[in-house]
């Protein structure tokens, strides 16, 4: 007679800097290897001799990536998962205790009852990119910090160093603007979704590469999918005849931060955006009024992306 087949196994992975605890359900097997290239040797062999459903990570800071390169290269349904997501899932559950083997347990548990979203990884050329456009965010707020010292310094030693480091800082974030610009370019694709979204007005070239690097889903998600996943649709808090206050949550943060920016230019120059605003703004509070743009935008650009017709005026 036939056997049936075996159920798929939901595995968790607690990342730490030396070590990966594995923890496998329904089977309930538990096992630790090296973060390092025999570990995840070790790993991919133990992973493969299982009917894998779902593994799920916690994104760590960075130690997670190579792990989730090496799954995603053997075709492994992964989801990298926020470890808020996590904690507050432990919290739930009535789970306190804290150790690396204790959180591959509540992970597992975590993927097998809420099951997340397989979602695929960028390729390293697509990583590489992300890394350069948050490198060059990090250069961008030491410069502005750096400036606001500058103009709170009075003793002229102090004032010469500010100074000098402002002047390395530019050159390294010139230098990485053209590294960046280099990079899309180089691309048939990056150069093709950057012509597009350029041809919005109001839409600048950091606005353009940082969705491009931190956005891949444009254009491959609707409307309301991809404005949830940026974090520019408002969330119900309603219970009962209680009508709460709605806002924005969640997201991702950098690109939420790229799109106010936008928007704020929009408003003056874009014809859609700024109808729109001056509409809202009559009897909402702006700030109401630029998010409900900021989703706009998104919109136009997701749509644009997804037709391939660059900006047309009406």
């Amino acid at each position: 007679m036939e056997q049936p087949p075996a159920p798929p196994s939901f595995v968790a992975i607690d990342v730490s800097k030396d070590r990966l605890d594995v923890h496998v359900l329904p089977s309930g097997d538990a096992f630790a290897v090296a973060r390092n290239g025999k570990g995840l040797d070790k790993l991919l062999t133990a992973l493969r001799c299982r009917s894998v459903g779902l593994i799920v990570i916690e994104a760590t800071g960075g130690y997670e990536l190579t792990v989730s390169a090496a799954i995603a290269a053997a075709d492994l349904p992964l989801a990298v998962v926020n470890p808020r997501q996590i904690r507050d899932f432990a919290r739930a559950t009535g789970r306190l205790a804290k150790t690396d083997a204790l959180d591959a347990e509540v992970i597992a548990l975590f993927a097998e009852r809420i099951r997340p979203e397989a979602r695929h990884l960028p390729g390293p050329d697509a990583q590489a990119l992300a890394d350069l456009v948050a490198r060059r965010r990090q250069l961008v707020e030491m410069i502005g910090m750096e400036g606001n010292r500058l103009r709170q310094a009075h003793t002229p030693l102090i004032q010469k160093s500010l100074r000098a480091t402002l002047k390395m800082l530019e050159a390294q974030l010139a230098a990485l603007d053209h590294d960046i610009d280099n990079t899309v370019r180089a691309s048939p694709i990056w150069r093709a979704a950057d012509d597009l979204l350029l041809s919005v007005p109001s839409v600048g070239s950091v606005t353009a590469r940082t969705l491009i690097a931190d956005l891949p889903e444009l254009g491959r998600l609707d409307r309301r999918s991809i404005a949830s996943l940026v974090g520019v649709a408002p969330v119900n808090r309603d219970s009962g005849t209680w009508r709460g206050h709605r806002a924005i949550a969640g997201g991702r943060p950098t690109v939420r931060r790229t799109l106010f920016m936008a928007a704020l230019v929009g408003v003056r120059w874009n014809p859609v955006l700024k109808d729109q605003y001056q509409r809202l703004a009559r009897g909402r509070p702006k700030k109401v009024a630029l998010v409900a743009c900021m989703r706009r935008l998104l919109t136009i650009l997701n749509a644009i992306i997804r037709s391939a017709t660059p900006w047309q005026n009406a």
